[in-house]
């Protein structure tokens, strides 16, 4: 089945996404990236010498779908931990810069999750990254999950974006996920490997698919579904949604039932920061009362929008309804 929506719903939903609130929580990051220019090798050692020429700072993780949720137009609010350091200070004005909350941003004896980038002439020579991700645990842990219960009061849907930080440990997903439920909001979940199986209750899971099957330990065959009534039941979620790279991506329910909806990207030039965009757009439209399937289908345009664009960008509402009718005018002519 292939999922759609009508002009008529897309923009009703964007428009009432823009009254609703949203909190996220996970490992928020400081993105560093040095450009310059290669001119020599170091007499030192075989490296290339870069001269740097330009320096750039961007909110990573979590708080690049912060960001994306304040450009949609809705309120959010940043459950992480930052370090006693000088990148958790700018990834505090970052986030409060582009409109979202800080209140619940918890200082924890660690840095700050920072990962630096030196390129030279469109080509990346190096990443070093400034993290810990030993597990949170004590005063700090109790700190973060009592802001989380408490961000929750408000919202009106609930994302977990986990890099595998430390900070997303089971002790506090189980009773945020909880809370959550209780409370009847929606519940969107971007996993890595550590937790993978501690996100049960989720409302939209979304691993990509190689993460999937490298945590079931087998291949997901979309076209004989007959083992996903097993996924979902170690899951414990209710629908699957799974990137498939030109192919679009695939919405399952805990039912079987599979939505397929085509990409709508009409060039791709960067397709880095795409899945936070996805996540932004997911969270905001269920929030806005959408359902599952109409959810995605706007995080598709959404994401077709921003892989055309260089680097992690944002993405606003206006750009989703017109790739919505490029995309229609492109595949009426086509007929």
């Amino acid at each position: 089945m292939i999922e759609t929506i009508s002009r008529e719903r897309l923009v009703a939903l964007l428009e009432a996404a823009r009254g609703k609130r949203i909190a996220v929580i996970g490992d928020a990051m400081l993105d560093v990236y040095l450009r310059g220019d290669v001119g020599r090798i170091s007499p030192e050692a075989p490296v290339p010498v870069v001269r740097i020429t330009e320096k750039k700072l961007a909110l990573g993780g979590a708080a690049n779908v912060a960001q994306n949720i304040t450009a949609i137009g809705a309120a959010c609010e940043m459950i992480c931990v930052i370090g006693e350091d000088a990148a958790g200070v700018l990834v505090r004005q970052m986030l409060y810069d582009v409109g979202a909350e800080t209140r619940s941003i918890v200082r924890v004896a660690r840095p700050t999750t920072t990962k630096t980038r030196v390129v030279a002439r469109s080509q990346q020579l190096v990443r070093y990254d400034e993290e810990d991700d030993v597990d949170i645990d004590g005063s700090e842990m109790e700190n973060l999950l009592d802001a989380a219960l408490r961000a929750l009061d408000d919202a009106d849907a609930l994302v977990f974006e986990d890099y595998n930080k430390g900070m997303l440990v089971p002790l506090v997903i189980a009773p945020v996920i909880a809370k959550a439920r209780s409370r009847g909001i929606p519940v969107v979940v971007d996993p890595k490997y550590r937790n993978f199986f501690a996100y049960g209750g989720a409302t939209v899971f979304k691993p990509n698919r190689r993460e999937l099957e490298s945590a079931l330990g087998a291949e997901v065959d979309l076209e004989h579904p007959k083992a996903l009534p097993a996924t979902f039941e170690r899951l414990g979620v209710e629908h699957l949604l799974l990137t498939l790279g030109e192919k679009g991506m695939a919405l399952i329910s805990a039912a079987g039932e599979i939505g397929r909806i085509p990409t709508t990207a009409r060039e791709v030039y960067d397709v880095v920061g795409a899945g936070d965009t996805v996540t932004a757009y997911l969270a905001t439209m269920l929030a806005a009362g959408g359902s599952p399937a109409e959810a995605a289908v706007v995080a598709n345009f959404a994401a077709g929008v921003e892989v055309g664009k260089l680097g992690a960008a944002t993405v606003a509402p206006e750009e989703v309804i017109a790739a919505y009718d490029h995309f229609s005018e492109d595949t009426a002519s086509s007929r």
